[in-house]
């Protein structure tokens, strides 16, 4: 079956649904991925070798556990994590579900890169809040965040269009969304309108994040 137009008008309740279930997903990750990837970012950072709060133990033991849940190939970390799945919310199919895991997989991804970002900053701006008299949170809050904010919106970019890709791949295993449709639909049934349909959403959709990403990015950095 090739492209359809009328076809694809049909299915335009399916495709919003889909849709609107692929948002509500990367809504959820990005907010758990935020509240818990960013202050284990900064203890990442602040826990290193030469920072006010240096505890090799805990940045070990912290960059172990991270590292671990990164190197699992997504697809494998949503069928092992069914059971907790399973238990948070009940069912294992279904995009509330399936957050679950992309929840867990977005926590490391973004602790790395808020990382990443803060060892951009001149240390000399540290030591000179240290040198103040700068308590640790005040230097968290009004040194290292600040400092740091335009790399952070690039690493939340980042993560988000890692989302977009991962709730596609949830739709395999009953995830829902835009994977879920373009499996279901355009692969099993061979529907070659439903399958451009969907790509050509997630190209838009891709294309929107890392646009408005880089624009704020931009609009909050002052170097």
């Amino acid at each position: 079956m090739g492209f359809d137009l009328t076809h694809l008008i049909e299915l335009i309740p399916d495709i919003n649904a889909a849709f609107f279930q692929t948002i509500y997903m990367i809504a959820i990750s990005l907010v758990v991925a935020v509240v818990i990837g960013l202050p284990l970012g900064v203890l990442l950072f602040v826990t290193d070798r030469g920072l006010f709060w240096e505890n090799r133990t805990v940045q070990s033991v912290l960059g172990f556990v991270v590292n671990m849940v990164r190197s699992i190939p997504f697809i494998i970390l949503l069928v092992a994590l069914i059971p907790l799945t399973k238990a948070l919310v009940g069912s294992t199919i279904g995009p509330t579900a399936a957050s679950v895991s992309l929840s867990v997989a977005a926590i490391p991804f973004f602790a790395r890169i808020v990382e990443s970002a803060l060892r951009e900053i001149d240390k000399g701006v540290i030591e000179a809040a240290i040198a103040a008299g700068a308590t640790p949170w005040m230097i968290i809050k009004d040194v290292l965040l600040l400092e740091a904010k335009s790399g952070i919106i690039s690493g939340l970019t980042l993560t988000l269009i890692s989302l977009i890709g991962f709730s596609a791949m949830a739709g395999t295993v009953g995830g829902g969304g835009i994977g879920d449709l373009a499996i279901r639909f355009g692969y099993y049934r061979y529907d070659n309108t439903i399958m451009i349909a969907t790509v050509v959403i997630l190209i838009v959709l891709v294309q929107l994040v890392q646009l408005l990403g880089d624009l704020l990015s931009k609009a909050v950095d002052k170097r």
